[in-house]
């Protein structure tokens, strides 16, 4: 059994998964030995761990998991993937973005895959049919989006989002809503028909805290993976056990 841990900017959240399913998925402020003692008494057979880290993390989270686990990887931009990275600054590249493409890969295989991940900024990746990761786009959330226009100017207000918003606003908040909503929303269809230009039958993951804002909004198809990182992360920790 594998126990997948991604810790991001503002929130944690581990998985755990035996032969390849996911079992749980839980977010958490912070992740603790205690949490761990806690996996290992419940999971008996938990004996890999693998860590995407973007920012540091406790010495005596590490050293719990060293001491706990028979197999302990801390993804970098020199740990062993199942897909072949292009990306020229590899040191650089979002642990959560190669891990969201080796996901994609392994349910789509030999498949061109656009992954979109909609949280705090929205990020573009492609992986083509022959399992190159060759890179991708960042663009500000929807969120940012919003805080951008109210930080950077001097009179336009807070604006927060709604499920839905006019084509156009007759007042000032509904006319950023709209415009920010719309925006992104015919920036992703958009990006999506472009890309299909260039790789054929391209498949498309949304993922991300706010995939599901793009439900029966995109004119594009696409599937929703939520859990599309914590897959990848577990496909890179089991690929790393055959080689």
């Amino acid at each position: 059994m594998n126990l997948i841990i991604d810790i991001g900017n503002s929130r944690t959240k581990f998985s755990v998964f035996n032969r390849g399913e996911i079992l749980i998925t839980v977010p958490v402020d912070e992740l603790t030995p205690q949490h761990i003692g806690v996996l290992k008494n419940e999971y008996e057979a938990l004996d890999n761990v693998i860590v995407s880290a973007t920012k540091n993390y406790s010495a005596e989270l590490k050293q719990a998991l060293q001491q706990n686990f028979k197999h302990f990887i801390e993804l970098s931009a020199t740990t062993p993937l199942p897909v072949k990275n292009q990306y020229k600054t590899k040191d650089t590249l979002g642990r959560d973005r190669i891990a969201a493409v080796v996901g994609a890969f392994d349910l789509y295989p030999k498949t061109n895959v656009l992954v979109i991940d909609a949280g705090t900024a929205i990020t573009y990746d492609i992986i083509n049919e022959n399992g190159e990761y060759l890179g991708g786009n960042i663009s500000p959330g929807i969120d940012m989006r919003f805080k951008a226009l109210h930080q950077f100017t001097d009179k336009l207000p807070l604006v927060t989002r709604k499920e839905n918003s006019k084509l156009f606003g007759d007042n000032t908040e509904s006319a950023i809503r709209a415009g920010v909503q719309n925006g992104v929303i015919f920036e992703i269809d958009q990006t999506i028909d472009t890309f299909k230009e260039f790789y054929n039958n391209l498949k498309v993951i949304i993922t991300g805290g706010n995939a599901e804002f793009f439900e029966k909004k995109l004119k594009n198809s696409f599937f929703v993976h939520f859990n599309l990182i914590a897959m990848g992360l577990n496909r890179i920790l089991e690929y790393n056990g055959e080689i």
